[in-house]
């Protein structure tokens, strides 16, 4: 099969299964990886054309991009000045918990090294910005949760849990691949790895919003769209030579143009949420086709329980991240169900493993399509169902 007829599909079948599961009141990101499975079965294996595994890093690269452009754009500095604790609070306690509880886990489950582990820990520790950026955006735009802000602090909080969940990856990643384990390195590395990504994050959106606000009427709004993801991507490269946390300064360009070229911001943020209905059936289809259902299936009832108790670690410290703040008790439950989705991370590093050779790469791939089939779903349907109950005391005043 060629690779033109691959791409038709990709595209059709993820855009008629995603709105079939969206009929049934199900996640789309569930249809779409449910189509992937299948192009994977009919095609076999090794039934990839060339071209396709060449893009399909990029394609993943790209998806994460919109995704986290679009973050980045719904945060205001006024808001997060309200909520800037908590949501820091929200972004490293949960990750980290979650990361802890299950590198034991997979240690006493699947007896992976330590590294090992822990990569496999912190890919499954991210949540889903694909899932959770547009429910909170949907909630904020409706009313729901204003008077605490609670849509963006929930926003702000996971899109930077991810950011130290793919830093902390990637780390352990380099430590998987070398002779030798160094945890001081960890602990010296993730720092310098922020300061290194979202230092030129704050010069490109500092750049870009002075541009832009110059250029306005010579550059029309899908120019802008396209310089601005072409210059993310940029930066996601310089990022891996720099061993940096780039999809943090991808974010605070975001936030950037929000804050200095409003205008212009929200004309960009309605591009890319156009851009994202794309770049969201590539990601789901993709990882669906990369999935071997033997192996998936294998790991069953182990893999069950790890994500499990990777589960319990991340409510709990959603729960604790919370404890201090001004908080009702009902938008601190929705906190917690709101941490349970997790599908991009997962969708885009989930095969990192078994094509760089790591040992255990083909249950690493397992364990992530387990992940979101069981917490997108569940997390989804918790921010639909519980988000107007348990967010009505909030809707009070609009920021």
């Amino acid at each position: 099969m060629n690779l033109n007829l691959i791409i038709v599909l990709i595209l059709l079948g993820g855009w008629f299964s995603g709105r079939l599961f969206e009929r049934i009141r199900l996640p789309a990101v569930l249809g779409m990886l449910g189509c992937g499975l299948v192009i994977g079965i009919v095609l076999g294996p090794d039934a990839w054309p060339p071209g396709l595994s060449e893009m399909e890093p990029f394609l993943k690269t790209f998806a994460l991009v919109v995704i986290l452009l679009r973050a980045g754009l719904g945060i205001r500095r006024r808001t997060l000045h309200q909520i800037g604790g908590t949501a820091l609070s929200l972004a490293v306690i949960p990750c980290l918990l979650e990361g802890a509880a299950l590198t034991l886990a997979l240690r006493f489950f699947f007896d992976f090294p330590w590294p090992v582990s822990a990569l496999t820990a912190f890919m499954l520790a991210a949540v889903s910005p694909a899932v959770i950026v547009p429910a909170m955006l949907d909630l904020s735009q409706n009313g729901y949760g204003r008077r605490n802000a609670v849509p963006t602090l929930v926003l702000a909080g996971a899109s930077v849990d991810d950011v130290l969940a793919i830093t902390l990856f990637s780390l352990f990643t380099r430590m998987a691949l070398s002779e030798t384990v160094q945890w001081t390195r960890v602990l010296l590395e993730l720092p310098l790895a922020v300061m290194l990504g979202i230092v030129p994050g704050i010069a490109v959106g500092l750049g870009l919003s002075h541009w832009f606000r110059k250029r306005r009427q010579q550059v029309r709004a899908t120019e802008k769209t396209l310089i601005l993801l072409m210059v993310s991507l940029l930066l996601v490269q310089a990022g891996e030579w720099m061993h940096s946390a780039a999809l943090l300064g991808i974010m605070a360009v975001g936030f950037l143009l929000l804050e200095r070229a409003e205008p212009i911001a929200h004309e960009l943020a309605a591009k890319l949420s156009k851009i994202w209905v794309f770049a969201e059936i590539i990601l789901f289809v993709l990882i669906g086709m990369q999935v071997d259902l033997r192996i998936a299936l294998q790991a069953g009832p182990l893999a069950l329980a790890v994500i499990a108790i990777g589960l319990a670690a991340r409510s709990a410290g959603a729960w604790l991240a919370t404890s201090r703040s001004k908080l009702t008790l009902g938008e601190r439950q929705f906190c917690v169900l709101a941490y349970f989705p997790k599908a991009t991370v997962q969708a885009a590093l989930g095969s990192v493993p078994l094509a760089l050779g790591i040992d255990g790469g083909e249950i690493i791939l397992a364990l992530a399509v387990l992940a979101i089939l069981l917490t997108a779903p569940l997390g989804l349907l918790g921010i639909r169902f519980g988000g107007p109950r348990l967010l009505e005391n909030g809707e009070a005043e609009a920021l």
